[in-house]
């Protein structure tokens, strides 16, 4: 089996602001993922290439990526905040916003009754 190897070399200048960055990226590395320089490198590579050939054929991917993490934040937002309301506590709150009824409905339907009583014995009086 035969392995082909190319080696290059990658120069950084510290004083350029994109070539500090990428540095400290490498300097920084998580070593359980990515072991080696060569192998940050080549993922960085990879994923921006693959990202730009996307991007290419689907101009609106980056929109759509957006949105949606917009809607799951949203959805999480929601869900929280359902998590913590209890439905007791959602069924006081309506109860609590529900204006009084009046303390005797009973007198008003009897003196709406009498009204009425006393209208019918008016039209009758009247022949």
């Amino acid at each position: 089996m035969s392995r082909r190897i190319v080696s290059t070399n990658i120069r950084f200048n510290l004083e350029n602001e994109a070539d500090r960055t990428a540095w400290d990226y490498l300097q920084h590395r998580d070593k359980g993922q990515h072991r080696s320089y060569s192998r940050a490198v080549i993922a960085a590579v990879n994923d921006y290439f693959e990202r730009r050939g996307r991007l290419a054929s689907d101009p609106y991917l980056e929109t759509r990526e957006k949105e949606d993490a917009f809607l799951l934040r949203v959805l999480e937002t929601i869900r929280a905040g359902l998590d913590h309301a209890t439905p007791a506590g959602a069924l006081l709150n309506l109860l609590q916003n529900i204006p009084p009824q009046p303390a005797s409905t009973e007198n008003m339907v009897q003196e709406d009754q009498q009204e009425s009583d006393d209208a019918a014995l008016d039209f009758v009086d009247s022949f």
